[in-house]
């Protein structure tokens, strides 16, 4: 028997339809976790990294004679800067990005280190798996990493991102974003998530995005454009702050809501 290939409006609807009932609870109640569930069917890849078994106690001391170390004087200013690159400036929309590190009481986290990457404005990463046909800017990384100020401001001049094609279901595509690191007082502490960009028609076909549940969540992910923030002629500027506790948290890659 051959299979009769889907109708591409098919496909959608049943990953639309797969993301509704993976949010449904017994009974088809629907359950507003506040992070992403670790275990979200249709993001297939999840079935796979899920953690099945229990945590493994680990010496941190030790942890921390294995992990990087930095200092203030270890992070130059230019690294916050993605657009400087020997070769010449690289191709796409220039942006700014820029916010502050908060703790859950609204009080600022200074000299934390902020870590970042994303794809390039064509969607492609300078990485040995990504080999979709868009092309590779040679003027653009993708990386770039700075300290929080006294106030727990951060920023980023940097290019936005395109969306791209990730082979989870059919017509697959992944809504432009930049990849945060935050690393925490030490490397045990280091917390990762993703910011998106406002008004981007894949958030509904985005299972990553939608395996957070919670609404009010989600769009705690999405940066807001910040008018004040863009520069004459240069470029636009958008604003997103992250809070690390409390109920009005950033959703991170690496919180257990299951």
């Amino acid at each position: 028997m051959v299979n009769e290939p889907v109708a591409p409006e098919l496909a959608q609807e049943q990953i639309s339809a797969e993301i509704a009932a993976a949010h449904a609870g017994p009974g088809g109640v629907r359950v507003e976790p506040s992070g992403p569930a670790l275990d979200f069917a249709p993001y297939r890849s999840s079935l796979l990294r899920f953690p099945t078994k229990d945590l493994r106690q680990a010496d941190p001391e030790g942890a921390e004679l294995l992990a990087p170390v930095f200092g203030e004087h270890d992070v130059d200013p230019l690294e916050a800067d993605l657009t400087i690159q020997a070769g010449g400036e690289p191709l796409g929309e220039r942006i700014l990005v820029a916010g502050r590190v908060l703790d859950g009481d609204g009080r600022p986290v200074r000299d934390q280190l902020v870590e970042i990457w994303q794809a390039n404005a064509s969607g492609r990463y300078i990485h040995q798996r990504d080999q979709h046909p868009a092309p590779i800017d040679p003027n653009f990384t993708g990386v770039g990493r700075c300290l929080t100020d006294a106030d727990g401001n951060y920023s980023f001049t940097t290019i936005k991102p395109g969306p791209y094609p990730w082979r989870n279901h059919r017509n697959a595509w992944r809504p432009a974003h930049i990849h945060f690191s935050l690393f925490g007082t030490d490397f045990t502490q280091r917390l990762v998530t993703q910011m998106y960009f406002p008004g981007d028609p894949l958030f509904g076909l985005d299972p990553i995005f939608q395996s957070i549940s919670d609404p009010a969540a989600r769009e705690r992910l999405i940066a807001t454009y910040e008018h004040d923030l863009s520069q004459h002629e240069w470029l636009l500027g958008y604003r997103w702050d992250i809070v690390l506790t409390g109920s009005h948290a950033t959703p991170l890659e690496d919180e257990d809501h299951a």
